[in-house]
């Protein structure tokens, strides 16, 4: 969800009882040094999961304040990010210590080698995942390759969303949709993959629905897919740089039907950016391609900054603090790891979800097969082939 930046409030919750830095056994490699004086740590958000995770991370250092004073928080687009790190670490200047994030700026970093391998080599130090993670959450905690720990899941999409007095009959198949985009020119969207996690979540989908040879490849077995998007961008006026865009004109009435996810048909229905009355639809044929926001530290971080940002992801992976990502339909449900009920969450998420949720996805997840997304390496790849040949002529 790159560049998803709809403005979002975010939960002034309790701080939940956390081990100080000193009271967690064998917190710390014995390399690694403990902070002679609190520190300031810097986190860049490329995903859009701080409005999920920016109360956790702020209640890290009022538990923890002879570790941590504060917590500076910054943005940037996911496809800027590694050659912004890239460049720190080349010149000996790191000013960036945590990064929150998702699949595109995690496979873009392991692909240039940003990241500080976590696992195994800091098993000590961090929570075991088998242990820890939900199923679906442990396959995408996996893609990681020990390079990120999975901070937030869901099983995202792909999905359409739109406005049933605009869209009275909406299509139920990918022949049906691109038929209504001939028909209805211009008023269907969808934002840059390497910038949107719908986005992203629609173009990795559509392998699944179409029959393509090999879903997992894009390169060799996408034939069907790169067929159908092209067709479809007959249709498209222009792709925007973030899915915040897309809801924007759904909201407005520029669009009638979008791309969306569960977290990104929830949240805007919340915030009043898309009207309540907004519907979604799944394909077809569709299976789930589930999603996650990870958390990742830049090769480069002193060894007392490590070490505290090693015992930041264990507290960010406490039931106490993942019941904060519930948030307000996000990134929904949100929490990754195991026995994290909605009544934990704070009333605000409880009423809102209660609200705003949609009955039916419960039995859509039920009966619909999940897919992780394209290995790291894939995804560098189906993000350059609808760069240049897909979106790149009407991009914004």
């Amino acid at each position: 969800m790159v560049q998803d930046t709809i403005h979002r409030r975010t939960f002034l919750g309790g701080v939940a009882g956390i081990a100080g830095i000193a009271a967690v056994p064998g917190a710390f490699a014995q390399t690694l040094k403990l902070p002679a004086s609190p520190l300031t740590i810097s986190v860049i958000d490329v995903g859009g999961a701080l409005a999920l995770v920016q109360t956790p991370l702020e209640n890290y250092p009022k538990a923890n304040p002879k570790a941590v004073s504060r917590m500076v928080f910054t943005k940037a687009p996911a496809p800027e990010l590694p050659a912004k790190l890239k460049a720190q670490q080349d010149a000996g200047r790191l000013d960036i210590d945590f990064v929150i994030g998702g699949l595109d700026v995690l496979s873009a970093g392991i692909d240039q080698k940003l990241w500080v391998e976590l696992l195994p080599r800091f098993a000590a130090e961090l929570p075991k995942p088998e242990d820890i993670y939900l199923k679906p959450a442990l396959a995408m905690h996996n893609l990681g390759r020990g390079q990120a720990m999975a901070m937030v899941y869901y099983p995202s999409g792909p999905l359409l969303e739109y406005m049933p007095d605009k869209v009275k009959t909406p299509p139920t198949t990918a022949q049906e949709l691109l038929d209504w985009t001939k028909q209805n020119k211009n008023r269907f969207l969808y934002a840059r993959p390497a910038n949107s996690g719908p986005g992203r979540t629609f173009i990795m989908g559509l392998p699944y629905i179409l029959g393509d040879s090999d879903p997992k490849d894009p390169a060799k077995g996408w034939d069907k897919t790169w067929a159908y998007l092209k067709a479809l961008g007959e249709n498209i006026e222009y792709y925007p740089g973030g899915t915040g865009a897309t809801m924007k004109e759904l909201g407005d009435g520029s669009r009638d039907i979008i791309v969306s996810t569960t977290g990104w048909d929830i949240n805007p229905r919340v915030l009043g950016v898309v009207p309540k009355e907004a519907k979604i639809q799944a394909l077809k044929g569709f299976h789930w391609v589930t999603d996650a926001q990870y958390m990742m530290i830049p090769k480069g971080v002193s060894d007392e900054k490590l070490a505290v940002l090693l015992d930041l992801i264990r507290h960010m992976l406490t039931p106490q603090q993942q019941a904060y990502t519930y948030d307000e339909g996000y990134f929904y449900p949100g929490p990754a790891v195991k026995d994290v009920p909605l009544s934990m969450a704070p009333a605000s998420s409880q009423k809102a979800i209660a609200e705003f949720g949609r009955p039916e996805y419960d039995k859509l997840i039920a009966e619909n097969p999940m897919e992780t997304p394209l290995e790291p390496e894939k995804m560098v790849v189906a993000f350059r082939i609808w760069d240049e040949q897909v979106g790149g002529a009407k991009r914004k």
